[in-house]
């Protein structure tokens, strides 16, 4: 079996984190410098990505407490997805890859966005199907090796026969560090080539 991994956003769906930014501050009142000042940084939003709350309602409460004001989970997600956008033929490229082995999601997230992951990115559910994860399932989030080996556990495969798609060159590293072919996307037409390439060579 091949394994392919696949980020999210700014791989299969263009992610605007100033609009979502715009979203919260119109709903909160509290500006992009306070909203960073009190959890976008290492505690806050990144602990989460790396599993350090242990549910959705969990992040939630600690998330509303920081910022002192009660965002609703249907806001949240609301305002979370208004930021994305489809990368159609990028999916395309991971249908392809699911008919050459078994593809799964990889991206650094908190367990709220993971919690509706089916619904943030429903174009992904029919290709994904179950298989789909943030970091915060794994307990650590990209680049850091160990969230890579989880993967790899989760579907009993080797490195060798793994792929990975991502964005951000220090994750693409991280995968590459453990013997995974990892791929830096820059474009759907460069994916589906390196895909191609990469099943190809697994036959050899």
């Amino acid at each position: 079996m091949l394994l392919f991994i696949f980020d999210m956003d700014e791989v299969l769906y263009g992610y605007d984190w100033q609009r979502r930014m715009a979203g919260m501050t119109e709903l909160t009142g509290l500006s992009l410098e306070q909203l960073r000042e009190r959890w976008w940084h290492e505690e806050g939003e990144i602990a989460a990505e790396a599993g350090g709350f242990a549910s959705a309602e969990v992040y939630l409460a600690a998330f509303n407490d920081a910022i002192g004001f009660e965002v609703s989970e249907a806001d949240w997600v609301r305002i979370r997805g208004s930021a994305m956008e489809p990368w159609r033929d990028s999916i395309a490229a991971v249908r392809r890859a699911a008919e050459l082995g078994q593809v799964t999601l990889l991206t650094n997230n908190g367990p709220l966005t993971g919690k509706y992951l089916r619904e943030l990115a429903p174009e992904l559910v029919s290709v994904f199907g179950d298989h789909l994860y943030t970091s915060s399932d794994y307990g650590a989030r990209k680049p850091e090796p160990e969230v890579f080996r989880s993967v790899l556990a989760r579907y009993s495969i080797d490195a060798q026969d793994t792929f990975f798609a991502d964005d951000m060159r220090e994750n693409i590293d991280g995968a590459a560090s453990i013997g995974i072919t990892a791929h830096h996307f820059t474009d759907a037409p460069a994916l589906l080539a390196a895909i191609e390439a990469f099943a190809e060579a697994r036959r050899d």
